[in-house]
C-alpha cells in the first residue's frame, strides 16, 4: 500500500527479456540497508518486488526487479529502456503520515497528455483516459499518475486537468514529461467501490 507521495526518482540501467518477462536494474539514491529483498517499491505507480540489491560505486545502490508479460502489457513498462527516469516511492508503514491517498500499485490502465500549459510557475496538464477509466474521475477527487498522487482540477468527457506545483516538478520525473507521453493510471480506490456499489444487482448476471 502507498500514499503517492515519490520518495525518490531512479534511472533504469539495464534491462533483459527473457521468456515475455522483463527484468529490470535501477539506480536511486535510496540506502542498501533499508531496502529488503522482497520488499515493494512502487516505480511510476507500478508495485514491484526487489529481487535484489546492492551499492554502486557513485554512492547509489542499485535494485533490481522482475515484470511480468501482464505488467509489461498493461503499464508503460514495455517501453521502459535504460535511461529513462522513474518515480519511486517505499511501501506505507503502520504510523507513516498519509500525505497524499491511498494508492495499491495496481495500474488500471493508461492515460495521454494532451497538453501542458504554464500557470505562474506552475504547470497544468490535461489528459486523456479511456472511457471506461473516465467514470471514475470526478472534479477535486484524487488520481495516482506515474505514482503521483494528485487532485483533479477539472472534467471533460474523457480528459481532465490537474495543476503541477513546483515542489512536485522539482522531485518527480514531471519536468520531463511531454506532450502525448502516456502514463501509468491508479483511479481512487474509493471511486472503484462505489461504481461496483452503484450497478450490481445480483449474482445472477452470469
Amino acid at each position: 500500500m502507498f500514499t503517492g507521495i515519490i520518495s525518490d526518482v531512479a534511472e533504469v540501467i539495464a534491462r533483459a527479456d527473457s521468456g515475455g518477462e522483463a527484468r529490470f536494474r535501477f539506480a536511486s539514491r535510496q540506502d542498501p540497508a533499508t531496502v529488503d529483498i522482497g520488499a515493494s517499491i512502487a516505480h511510476d505507480g507500478v508495485c514491484l518486488t526487489v529481487v535484489d540489491r546492492g551499492p554502486l560505486e557513485d554512492g547509489r545502490m542499485w535494485h533490481d526487479i522482475v515484470a511480468s508479460a501482464e505488467t509489461l502489457a498493461r503499464t508503460t513498462m514495455g517501453d521502459w529502456q535504460p535511461g529513462r527516469r522513474v518515480n519511486l516511492e517505499r511501501a506505507l508503514k503502520v504510523g507513516d503520515e498519509l500525505g497524499g491517498h491511498i494508492v495499491s500499485g495496481h495500474v488500471d490502465g493508461l492515460a495521454e497528455i494532451v497538453a501542458i500549459e504554464p500557470v505562474d510557475d506552475s504547470r497544468r496538464f490535461t489528459f486523456r483516459l479511456p472511457q471506461d477509466l473516465a467514470r471514475y474521475v470526478a472534479p477535486k477527487g484524487s488520481i495516482a499518475l506515474n505514482g503521483t498522487s494528485l487532485t483533479v482540477n477539472a472534467v471533460k468527457g474523457c480528459t481532465f486537468t490537474v495543476n503541477l506545483i513546483p515542489h512536485t516538478l522539482a522531485v518527480t520525473t514531471w519536468s520531463e514529461a511531454r506532450v502525448a507521453d502516456k502514463v501509468n493510471v491508479e483511479v481512487d480506490m474509493l471511486a472503484r467501490y462505489v461504481a461496483r456499489l452503484s450497478t450490481f444487482t445480483s449474482c445472477d448476471e452470469d
